[in-house]
């Protein structure tokens, strides 16, 4: 009897939990897609274009996959991933993302799903651009691709956490495939990206103090010249416009024109030379008389042209004898 009156009750609750419902429509939240200039990380100017943007919303923070353009026969989609993670609850209703610090493991299974089949060596040499020390990959494909993988996490050191500031952290990865780029170009993908998403409130900021201005500022006998080319031998190119591909045209063999040429029936004749004809290779120059003969008459009118100079005996003679009158 008491079991028929517990399902009765709970029943009863039932239907009026439908009756007060409203019936709305709500979406979970899910990945969805927001425009370009909303990207919280931007390729450099003349760098590959986007082509769309990804963005997740976290309980403790963002992160947006922004796809680039891409030209290669490499399977996947060039793209640029950002993530911001802050403060818990920074958009309720939504799980956390969890946070592991970058290690060796795990970039070497992000760089066998962005490019697959392409072996990638990790480089040795200590880099950094505008945020700070940055780490990748290269290699190429059976076609001859170049391909990179980079990654970089930007976040202030540990002194400045212990001060209850500075807590906030990025991270960043970048894949690129180009058949026609080099792996230097696609680097300065790298030098030239620019964050434009940021943290609200100073507490979270993820680059730490700004640094002193240099102790040679100001100071006797610490001369500044103007700079020329920076601290690298070469500065790195931002962005890249990759070469056109080589159009091979097929040879074809030398024709030769015959010496004399007959107009085919019902062409308008070829007008007559003008000037002398210049004799084919091989072929012995015709000499003419013609030429002299014009030339005699040139000859005699620059004779009586001309104007008699007188000899030096007979400057300043008064007698004006036969022989000076001549």
């Amino acid at each position: 009897m008491r079991l028929r009156k517990t399902i009765s009750l709970v029943a009863v609750a039932g239907m009026m939990a439908g009756c007060t419902s409203t019936g709305g429509v709500r979406q979970p939240s899910a990945p969805e897609t927001v425009a370009p200039e909303k990207a919280l990380v931007l390729p450099p100017p003349g760098g590959p274009s986007i082509v769309s943007v990804v963005e997740r919303k976290r309980g403790n923070g963002v992160e947006q996959t922004v796809s680039l353009f891409t030209s290669s026969s490499v399977p996947g989609q060039n793209f640029l991933k950002i993530q911001f993670f802050g403060a818990s609850g920074a958009n309720p209703g939504v799980g956390n993302a969890s946070f592991s610090m970058i290690n060796e493991s795990a970039i070497a299974r992000e760089m066998a799903r962005a490019a697959p089949g392409v072996p990638m060596a990790t480089s040795a040499t200590f880099l950094q651009n505008a945020y700070g020390p940055f780490g990748y990959a290269s290699g190429r494909s059976r076609a001859g691709d170049a391909c990179i993988f980079a990654w970089q996490q930007i976040r202030s050191s540990a002194a400045a956490n212990t001060q209850a500031r500075n807590f906030g952290m990025i991270q960043l990865r970048l894949r690129l495939c180009d058949a026609r780029a080099s792996e230097r170009q696609l680097l300065g993908i790298v030098y030239g990206y620019t964050i434009s998403g940021t943290f609200d409130g100073v507490i979270w900021n993820p680059y730490g103090a700004p640094p002193p201005a240099d102790a040679a500022l100001g100071r006797t006998g610490d001369p500044i010249y103007p700079d020329e080319g920076g601290y690298r031998d070469s500065p790195m190119p931002i962005g890249y416009e990759p070469a056109p591909a080589a159009i091979r045209l097929p040879r074809t063999a030398p024709v030769r024109s015959a010496p004399s040429r007959q107009p085919a029936r019902g062409a308008a004749p070829l007008p007559a030379p003008i000037g002398p004809r210049v004799p084919l290779p091989g072929e012995a120059p015709q000499t003419s008389a013609a030429p002299e003969a014009a030339a005699a008459p040139l000859e005699q009118s620059a004779r009586a042209i001309g104007v008699t100079v007188p000899s030096p005996d007979c400057i300043g003679d008064t007698t004006m004898t036969a022989v000076c009158r001549r």
